[in-house]
């Protein structure tokens, strides 16, 4: 007998050979897209499993810093009972009294500065300068220079959001979170779900804030955080993934690109990565994907691409579609975004 088949990365590999999400988009009218998007919805939230009671938001002004054309201000909200979430809320100066912007949710990737990278934030820190250099991190200050009200938040368990003195400090903290969780009947995802909803109830309170005009946007595990948040919250009316789409069997089984915050407990028996990200059809959406990226690779994002073009097809709104493939890394292309963000939000 095969040695290969005591391996568990063996055993997926061939499991994985039989899996057929039963929810997957396979329609191709308006009314096929009509039924598909209520029935995995709904799945959807029942496999998220319930979310947080929100509680008074309580904001803290913590400070705020003049960055030329823009005003940085620091705050902390509450999520639930038990948490607060620090961000960044950027503004552009000299706004008229009584006039309304347009804003994005900015959302940040992996690593360990949260959100102070997509926000601008360096303090002259050469590892963080790189960080936001290699990357193009830092859209939530590119697109508050461009006129927009934007807002970083910190996910779980990303940036000021983790104590790494604490216990198991050197384990992947995504990973244990997601089981420590997992043991309460949480799910990390739909924690950040939550937050990020949250986070959009206090960009609505702000004065200069046009509440119809509110897109998201984020990078890799942002790009995770962009899907969801839009999918299920219709206040986003376009939406920027960045180097994220992709297919579950190519970043989920046969490689180790994944971890415990970006996971919904058994999705995969129901839907693709392409079809959390059809849930935001017919809005806008502009996905980007770098040829050499080597976290998700593109020719398996071109598969995920065809499968969300079907959706977007089926309910007439192919034109709000757009792809930004770009010759580059794992990182922000900056080429469509901004183009795009004015069409739609402007």
């Amino acid at each position: 007998m095969p040695e290969f088949l005591n391996s568990m990365e063996w055993y997926y590999l061939a499991e994985e050979k039989d899996a057929v999400p039963s929810l997957s988009f396979k329609g191709r009218s308006k009314e096929d897209f009509e039924r598909w998007y209520s029935e995995l919805k709904a799945k959807l939230l029942e496999l998220l499993g319930k979310f947080p009671e929100k509680v008074p938001l309580e904001p803290d002004k913590l400070g705020e810093e003049d960055c030329e054309d823009f005003i940085r201000e620091k705050y902390t909200i509450a999520t639930e009972k038990n948490m607060r979430l620090p961000l960044y809320l950027l503004k552009p100066k000299n706004i008229p009294p009584g006039e309304k912007l347009p804003a994005i949710l900015c959302c940040h990737g992996h690593g360990s500065f949260g959100k102070d990278s997509v926000a601008g934030i360096t303090l002259n820190q050469p590892e963080r300068e790189r960080n936001i250099r290699e990357l193009n991190y830092n859209y939530g200050e590119q697109m508050a220079r461009k006129g927009y009200i934007t807002i970083c938040p910190d996910f779980r368990p990303f940036g000021e959001r983790v104590a790494y003195t604490e216990p198991c400090a050197n384990l992947d903290k995504c990973n244990l979170y997601f089981i420590k969780g997992l043991l309460l009947g949480q799910v990390l995802l739909a924690r950040n779900i939550h937050d990020g909803m949250c986070v959009l109830d206090f960009l609505l309170t702000q004065k200069e804030v046009d509440t119809k005009r509110i897109g998201c946007m984020g990078l890799s595990f942002g790009g995770t955080m962009t899907t969801y948040i839009s999918a299920l919250d219709e206040r986003i009316k376009a939406a920027d993934i960045i180097c994220y789409l992709t297919t579950t069997r190519h970043y989920a089984i046969e490689t180790p690109n994944f971890c415990g915050s970006q996971f919904v407990p058994y999705l995969y028996k129901y839907a693709d990565v392409a079809d959390i990200a059809g849930l935001i059809a017919p809005r806008p959406l502009l996905v980007e994907s770098g040829v050499n990226d080597t976290c998700f690779k593109f020719e398996f994002s071109r598969e995920a691409h065809q499968h969300l073009k079907r959706i977007y097809k089926a309910v007439r709104a192919l034109n709000r579609l757009e792809f930004d493939i770009f010759l580059g890394e794992h990182s922000f292309a900056g080429n469509k975004a901004f183009p795009f963000f004015d069409k739609y939000l402007k």
